[in-house]
C-alpha cells in the first residue's frame, strides 16, 4: 500500500502533460511486467488564456490613435490621437480577452505485478488503450517518469 502512495506522489511530483514521444530511444532504469486490475478514464478541463492579447492590444491602440488623429487640431487634435488609442486597445482588450478550454485525458491503471499494486496516471493514448486483465509492462525512465505499455 505505501508503495502505491508513493508512486502516486512520484507521479503528480512531474508534469502530467510532459511531451512524450514513443518513437525515441531513452534510457531505461529498469522494467516490471504485471496485468491491468482495472482502468478508470480522467478527464480534467483547464482554462488557457490567449496567448497573443497583447498584440491584439497594441493593433487596437494603432488602430484607434489613427482613427482618434483624424479630428481636432493642435492640442485637440493629440488628445483626441491619445483618447483613440486608449479606447481602441480597451476594445481590443474587451474583445479578445478570453479563455479557451482544453480537455485534459489520463488514464488510471491500477497494475498487479508478483509482488505489488501499482497506480499509474498517465495520458490517454489512444492508439493504446487499455481493459482489465490486459498483460502489460511499466517502463520506469531514468528521468523519473513511468510509462505503461501493452506486452506484446
Amino acid at each position: 500500500m505505501n508503495k502505491v502512495l508513493y508512486l502516486l506522489l512520484l507521479l503528480f511530483s512531474f508534469n502530467v502533460m510532459a511531451d512524450y514521444d514513443r518513437n525515441k530511444a531513452v534510457p531505461v532504469e529498469k522494467v516490471l511486467f504485471g496485468q491491468v486490475e482495472s482502468v478508470r478514464h480522467i478527464s480534467q478541463e483547464e482554462l488557457v488564456k490567449d496567448q497573443h492579447n497583447g498584440w491584439h492590444v497594441f493593433g487596437g491602440a494603432l488602430i484607434g490613435g489613427a482613427i482618434g488623429h483624424q479630428f481636432g487640431g493642435g492640442s485637440g487634435q493629440d488628445i483626441a490621437t491619445v483618447l483613440g488609442a486608449l479606447i481602441g486597445a480597451s476594445v481590443a482588450n474587451n474583445k479578445n480577452n478570453k479563455q479557451k478550454r482544453k480537455i485534459i485525458q489520463l488514464v488510471e491503471l491500477m497494475i498487479t505485478t508478483e509482488k505489488n499494486t501499482f497506480m499509474v496516471i498517465q495520458d490517454l493514448d489512444k492508439n493504446m488503450l487499455f481493459q482489465a486483465k490486459d498483460k502489460v509492462r511499466m517502463v520506469y525512465l531514468t528521468d523519473g517518469t513511468v510509462r505503461v505499455d501493452k506486452q506484446q
